[in-house]
């Protein structure tokens, strides 16, 4: 059983939406494995893994921001937290960096929400929005900190936090695209469920076949 006070990583958030599993896997069981898309992701994240801070046109830039909130019991590394002067002071603007291209699911906007509540605990001050930088497009997408974003990701966080609580794994449920996308698929083996059942049924169907002569 997971203690009440251990702190959620941000990451386990995206794991969580993309699926309960992978997440169990990765923050219950400790389990890792990389493949193509892990190995880009985290040469992609070589440019912001070290923590710097620069300043250009007005701009601060921080690279692996540290963040933390007390109340939500959240910690993590922001890849990038960009400082814009205003009249009122700087403002503050999360960017993460992802290997891929804009997705269907919310995973990586809950992901870049967490960090924008953090830091608004951190920095005593609200933030509107951030962006999302994919590294097929080389381009930003804008994600916009809106109530029903919020509302998804602190439910997000709730779920995730009783799961690993729980201290249990969820059971594989094959989602073809997802799953042979993943890094923790020969782990995971979601095929073997499906399969299991296959196999109960024909042995069902075997056993109360009528008997011939």
């Amino acid at each position: 059983m997971a203690d009440d006070t251990l702190p959620i990583p941000l990451s386990a958030l995206q794991h969580f939406l993309y699926c309960p599993r992978q997440c169990a896997l990765i923050h219950i069981e400790r389990q890792w494995a990389e493949n193509r898309h892990t190995a880009e992701g985290r040469i992609l994240h070589a440019r912001t893994d070290r923590p710097e801070a620069a300043r250009r046109r007005g701009v601060r830039t921080v690279t692996a921001m540290p963040l933390t909130h007390g109340e939500l019991g959240l910690i993590g590394v922001a890849d990038v937290v960009e400082f814009h002067a205003t009249p009122e002071g700087e403002q503050a603007f999360p960017i993460e960096y992802k290997r891929g291209r804009p997705k269907a699911h919310r995973a990586d906007e809950v992901q870049l929400c967490a960090q924008a509540i953090c830091l608004e605990a951190m920095l005593r001050r609200a933030i509107a929005e951030g962006a999302l930088f994919y590294g097929q497009t080389h381009r930003r997408q804008a994600v916009v900190f809106d109530a029903g974003l919020r509302e998804l990701t602190l439910q997000t966080i709730a779920d995730t936090r009783a799961m690993l609580q729980s201290g249990q794994t969820p059971q594989a449920i094959y989602a073809p695209r997802k799953c042979e996308a993943c890094s923790l698929i020969d782990i995971c083996e979601p095929r073997w469920p499906s399969q299991a059942a296959s196999v109960r049924s024909w042995l069902q169907s075997a056993l109360m076949a009528p008997e011939r002569d």
